[in-house]
């Protein structure tokens, strides 16, 4: 029986240590993670269709709403599933083709008929401010909230933006003009002791371990778990697979089937077979194949094609909602 506070102390600390030898890292993982949903807008190649709008998802993880790519009609997508806009505050250009961005003026200028207040952080490349910045004079004039612009180097593989919770990075990819996809991490973390808080660190890849502070009881381990691979516009290439190497949510486009892979890599795409060896080379938990082609209607031909190399392979099913 536990006579006193110290001893309970010691009962607690000794029981938690003895739950954490028995939990792996990954359960933890898995406990004190957010809720992470994907929710596709459009699904669609450069050319919309009676089925297909152009690229367009939202990223749900917690309370947080991120977008990424918002081609034309992507916000009559968002208004029909009552897509919550208060929660945006974020959104993430992977290139300057129409199909990625032309649906962004309509939505800026939707969100100020709405009377939002709050900022809006637009991640691109530099040139769309420039673009954009006719447009915005002309039909945004009087904006009711800040509109930021961070221009970002598709080039390169770097942070472009971190908040408590939620790491985005910037993934190379090879397109017709500068493109990169975005790779989202999620922060984590665990309730350690600090003996085992120090034994993770030395024994767990891919883990960076907090010191514990002094006279703690209880030290908290940050984690980094790769959740979401954007892989947008991109020709075959395995250049940024150590990038997202067992990442647990692979999108990447696939706008061809294996019989246009010459025209595929002419003008840089993949073709679904090729999506899947990416998943496969990348040790990926799931891969989502989209950006389908206009020439082919039966989307169900993309799957089976991806499910040969890759089995856990899902199409981009526009209006529907992925649970991570």
């Amino acid at each position: 029986m536990v006579s006193d506070r110290s001893d309970l102390s010691e009962w607690s600390l000794s029981t938690l240590n003895s739950l954490i030898s028995l939990i792996s890292l990954n359960s933890l993982i898995s406990l004190f993670s957010v809720e992470t949903k994907l929710t596709i807008l459009g699904a669609g190649s450069a050319k919309p269709t009676h089925t297909n709008t152009p690229s367009g998802q939202i990223l749900h993880h917690g309370e947080k709403s991120f977008l990424i790519d918002c081609g034309e009609g992507v916000q009559i997508t968002m208004a029909r599933l009552n897509v919550r806009t208060s929660r945006l505050y974020n959104i993430f250009i992977s290139h300057l083709h129409g199909d990625h961005c032309f649906g962004l003026i309509g939505l800026i200028s939707t969100l100020a008929m709405k009377g939002r207040t709050a900022p809006l952080h637009i991640y691109a490349p530099a040139q769309l401010q420039t673009l954009m910045q006719p447009w915005l004079d002309f039909y945004c004039a009087d904006l009711s909230y800040e509109l930021v612009f961070h221009p970002i180097d598709t080039r390169k593989n770097e942070v472009i933006f971190e908040d408590r919770t939620v790491i985005v990075e910037t993934i190379p990819l090879k397109h017709t003009v500068p493109c990169c996809g975005f790779l989202f991490s999620e922060k984590i973390r665990l309730p350690l002791s600090e003996q085992s808080a120090s034994e993770a660190s030395n024994q767990t890849e891919g883990l960076s371990a907090a010191q514990p502070q002094s006279g703690d009881i209880v030290a908290h381990q940050r984690a980094k778990r790769a959740v979401y691979a954007y892989c947008s516009d991109t020709k075959y290439t395995e250049s940024f697979l150590p990038i997202i190497d067992g990442v647990e949510t692979l999108y990447h486009e696939s706008t061809y089937l294996k019989d246009r892979t010459e025209q595929a890599a002419l003008r840089g795409h993949s073709t679904a077979e090729q999506a899947a060896t990416i998943a496969l080379k990348a040790n990926a938990k799931r891969l989502i194949i989209g950006h389908f082609s206009a020439r082919v209607a039966d989307h169900n031909l993309f799957l089976q094609e991806a499910l040969h190399t890759f089995p856990n392979t899902q199409l981009a099913v526009e209006g529907t909602t992925i649970d991570f």
